[in-house]
């Protein structure tokens, strides 16, 4: 089992950037698919970003061109850069990961505990 633990989250103007960190621990990175969620207040939570352990990626419809998810095998982290954010961007983001190669959403099944981002208006 993967342990994740999310970092960089904060408070940010709309147009603003930020750059989110997820640190895995346990089994072998590269064994894993890794991919960012979030949830805002009130809302389900929804897909963001994969990345396979070759770097094949998969977006949110929504969110391309705005977000970019990367990893650092040598160093067990996977990222999320985040531009040109808007008030609706602002929800609890998760790091997540999974055993398997994909970049299907719903196969993802480890979890951090989450890291707050909040874009002002």
């Amino acid at each position: 089992q993967v342990q994740l633990v999310e970092s960089g989250g904060g408070l940010v103007q709309t147009g603003g950037s930020l750059r989110l960190s997820c640190a895995a621990s346990g089994r072998a990175f590269t064994a894993y698919a890794m991919g960012w969620f979030r949830q805002a207040p009130g809302k389900e939570r929804e897909f963001v970003a994969a990345i396979t352990w070759s770097g094949s990626t998969n977006y949110a419809e929504s969110l391309k061109g705005r977000f970019t998810i990367s990893r650092e095998n040598g160093k067990n982290m996977v990222y999320l850069q985040m531009n040109s954010m808007k008030p609706e961007d602002t929800a609890v983001y998760y790091c997540a990961a999974t055993n398997r190669n994909t970049l299907v959403p719903a196969l993802y099944d480890s979890w951090g505990q989450g890291t707050q981002v909040t874009v002002s208006s």
